[in-house]
């Protein structure tokens, strides 16, 4: 059974403030059939620009403190906090804290989502 290590992936540092590990999905050391699942650190004024995509999602906060946002609405997340996103409900993620925002992700179906490439493309995303 193979074991993986989080800091052995290396990431993708994003133009709005975050890196971004994918540990289970394509390209990832694991690579499950149905879903996506990854590793954030948000760092202080970072975000994730607001989104939405096809894919039901969860974000769990593992440290920090911050805002998401659905279709416009803010509420304070913290450690412990976990959202969960239907298809298509805009959301964004923002870091209000002075450490970093970490955070997981997990999605389905299993898929790269399109603003990822939309905000290394543009160098930036939706605020």
């Amino acid at each position: 059974m193979p074991v993986f290590r989080l800091f052995d992936v290396p990431g993708t540092l994003f133009p709005a403030g975050r890196l971004t590990r994918v540990l289970a999905g394509p390209g990832a050391p694991a690579e499950p059939d149905h879903f996506v699942m990854g590793h954030v650190t948000i760092y202080p004024n970072g975000e994730v620009p607001g989104h939405a995509h096809g894919q039901e999602e969860v974000y769990f906060i593992i440290s920090g403190q911050g805002v998401i946002g659905l279709d416009g609405e803010e509420t304070p997340v913290a450690s412990g906090s976990y959202v969960a996103v239907p298809p298509m409900q805009k959301h964004a993620l923002r870091n209000t804290g002075k450490e970093d925002l970490v955070m997981l992700f997990c999605y389905a179906p299993k898929g790269i989502v399109d603003h990822w490439r939309e905000e290394l493309e543009t160098g930036g995303g939706e605020r």
